[in-house]
């Protein structure tokens, strides 16, 4: 990721600042960062993201996946999140009071399912990122990471391509985690028939 802008900045200036169908911007502690990603990355959210709408489709969920949005977190008014895939639900949409002029999350429950894809800055996605998914109470929470790149302690050693779905149980994440050809659970899509290995291939350009 790229810092555009070196002064600290609210996150109600950051939506007035974003510009509208350029780039995609996330707020950390009042410093705004582009993300920066690559055209496999795209790949593969885009990948997700396609499956995912099919599932919809064909299970007449009351589900969307908007092309962006911002997740704020609960207790910071100088983050916001721009995740890479996100899945919303329409019967509590209305009930988000920055939904209609900001584009923005502030309550777990409206958030079906979220889609990190790890890059560089692993960190971000394992640990600030599930802290306050969790803490925001957002029900699913998968870290795709096709590439291996997060720490051994959370994707073993030898690294390896790994998914951990996250799904919160009592106020906490559980996580369970895939690689290979094993079948992905989502309590958000029963009825998904995707393995790791395929989402793996897409990613894999090396």
């Amino acid at each position: 990721m790229l810092q555009t802008l070196p002064q600290l900045i609210d996150l109600e200036e950051f939506l007035d600042w974003y510009p509208d169908g350029y780039g995609r911007f996330e707020l950390h502690d009042g410093v705004i960062f582009e993300m920066q990603t690559t055209g496999t990355h795209e790949q593969v959210s885009g990948f997700l993201a396609q499956k995912l709408s099919v599932q919809i489709e064909q299970n007449n969920l009351p589900y969307f996946i908007p092309r962006q949005c911002i997740i704020k977190p609960v207790d910071s008014a100088k983050s916001g999140y721009n995740p890479d895939v996100i899945v919303l639900d329409w019967n509590v949409i209305n009930n988000e009071p920055l939904w209609n002029k900001r584009s923005t999350i502030t309550q777990g429950e409206t958030v079906r399912l979220v889609i990190e894809l790890v890059s560089t800055n692993w960190q971000d996605d394992y640990l600030i990122k599930l802290a306050e998914y969790e803490k925001l109470g957002i029900s699913e929470y998968w870290i795709t990471d096709y590439l291996g790149l997060g720490g051994r302690r959370y994707i073993g050693n030898p690294k390896q391509p790994t998914i951990s779905i996250h799904n919160l149980i009592e106020g906490e994440y559980q996580v369970s985690q895939f690689t290979g050809n094993d079948v992905l659970i989502s309590a958000a899509f029963p009825n998904l028939n995707l393995t790791a290995n395929q989402i793996f291939r897409i990613g894999d350009k090396r």
